[in-house]
């Protein structure tokens, strides 16, 4: 779903996308707290979700990169705030994942504040990509990552991962219940988008999505 102002059709959406995400994206920096990331002119958007839940793979998908961000079978591997740019108007932020049972308390608490301080510090934030596996749909420590996101009023989307792991006739009734979930939460974007890092499903709508939050003069080739 284009945004409202946006009077491009579908097709040139996602070939803006394409040429977008087709640029020398780079890791820029990490850092362990909100205030010791690097300034940026950029709108940023962020990632966020459970702790193994895909979101390196995504990232390397949507940049087209094998290895930009670092993907693990180990949860709770990203540890610190992880800034990506292409100087191309937006600047990615992937963050800490969290509902890692294993971690010890204090390095939970550690994250979470992490996290909190850098969405309430952040003021070029257009928006929070929240992952959900479409495996297992929400959980409570998503929902409690999306009340903290309605009580900063920071707009995020619900962007299902793995999607081929759930059948064909499945997926459409997990966006649906993830759908109905948010429905009435006052940051949500309404459109749940669901992703495959390992087929590629979704994966030019999300970029579509990202780049349309550029301005037009960046979105040129």
């Amino acid at each position: 779903m284009p945004e409202a102002d946006d009077p491009r059709s579908e097709a040139e959406r996602i070939e803006a996308g394409r040429l977008f995400f087709a640029r020398a994206w780079r890791f820029v920096a990490g850092a362990a707290r909100a205030a010791d990331l690097p300034g940026t002119e950029a709108i940023e958007v962020a990632f966020a979700g459970r702790s193994n839940v895909g979101k390196s793979s995504l990232l390397n998908a949507l940049t087209g990169r094998q290895a930009l961000a670092r993907t693990s079978n180990t949860p709770g591997r990203t540890r610190e705030l992880n800034l990506f740019s292409a100087d191309a108007g937006v600047a990615i932020v992937d963050m800490p994942g969290y509902g890692y049972a294993r971690a010890p308390k204090r390095e939970v608490a550690a994250w979470t504040r992490t996290v909190f301080d850098y969405l309430r510090g952040a003021p070029r934030l257009r928006r929070v990509y929240v992952l959900v596996d479409a495996r297992h749909g929400l959980k409570p420590n998503d929902a409690e990552a999306l009340d903290t996101l309605d009580r900063a009023a920071v707009s995020y989307q619900i962007v299902l991962t793995k999607a081929d792991k759930v059948t064909a006739a499945a997926l459409p009734e997990v966006i649906a219940a993830t759908t109905g979930q948010i429905a009435k939460r006052p940051a949500a974007h309404p459109q749940v988008l669901a992703t495959s890092s390992t087929t590629g499903a979704g994966i030019a709508e999300l970029r579509a999505e990202i780049a349309g939050m550029a301005s037009p003069a960046h979105t040129e080739g």
